[in-house]
């Protein structure tokens, strides 16, 4: 009973509140006049006229985020046992996690990428504003910090920390890489249903790497990897492409769309 409480409550400080959020987004979304495809979201949204002190909270709140992340590791810790060490969350093998991230980006970033463009091609995508276009000094800092927070929590939470927990519980190891593979697809559900395709793919890879490797590293790497591919190159995929990555012009009455519940 003890470990099922401690699952939730790792889960309700973490992606699961996220989840919940992020299903009710895109169910808001779909009972809009707007269609789907003409809506969108903002990842990490611009500071506003006080700059110092948007730019303080963002750096705060990145860094708050992370605190479940060092929770969900607290409670992997055992004595004599490093929590780093037992999910492969350091730095003994760095060139072949750096090695076996990168392909991973290969493999299931470049397709997500695709399949978001072609989601937003078919009006079955909210159009995800992935970085301000009102670049400033802090920007770039901000955005770098995002996607480790993002490759952080979903990987350690979804993967090195669930993965242990569940099979202590007697799960299957399939039955666990499609748990979470569906709870990733949930996450991810407010920017719409092609993102919780690739994110459930991404899950089953992410999952099965896992399995095979035991280390959570370079699931990390190649996902803050992606994320900094979207997050900085959003910017130019807009001046490239604005008709699929540029923002949807907001119809008159239409109210402002609040902030994303995830990355």
């Amino acid at each position: 009973m003890r470990l099922r409480w401690e699952i939730a409550l790792v889960l309700l400080l973490s992606v699961g509140r996220s989840a919940i959020y992020s299903v009710l987004a895109l169910i808001q979304a779909l009972q809009r006049d707007v269609a789907l495809g003409d809506q969108q979201t903002a990842l990490n949204p611009s500071a506003g006229a006080e700059e110092f002190w948007d730019v303080l909270y963002q750096f705060l709140g990145q860094g708050f985020a992370l605190v479940p992340v060092a929770l969900a590791i607290f409670f992997l810790w055992e004595p004599g046992m490093s929590a780093f060490r037992r999910i492969g969350l350091d730095f003994r093998r760095f060139g072949g996690d750096l090695g076996r991230g990168v392909a991973l980006v290969a493999v299931i970033g470049i397709p997500g990428l695709g399949l978001y463009a072609l989601g937003r091609a078919l009006g079955l995508s909210v159009q995800v504003q992935a970085s301000p276009l009102d670049a400033s000094w802090w920007t770039i800092p901000i955005l770098l910090l995002a996607a480790v927070r993002a490759g952080l929590t979903e990987e350690v939470i979804f993967i090195g920390y669930l993965f242990d927990r569940l099979r202590r519980l007697g799960w299957g190891w399939w039955t666990i890489i499609l748990s979470t593979a569906a709870l990733r697809a949930a996450y991810h559900a407010y920017q719409g249903f092609p993102a919780m395709v690739g994110n459930f793919a991404m899950g089953v890879v992410f999952g099965w790497c896992y399995r095979r490797w035991g280390r959570v590293m370079p699931l990390v790497i190649a996902h803050t990897l992606i994320d900094i591919i979207a997050f900085v190159g959003y910017p130019l995929a807009v001046a490239l492409w604005p008709g699929i990555f540029g923002p949807v012009p907001a119809p008159s009455g239409t109210p402002t769309p609040a902030p994303s519940p995830s990355a």
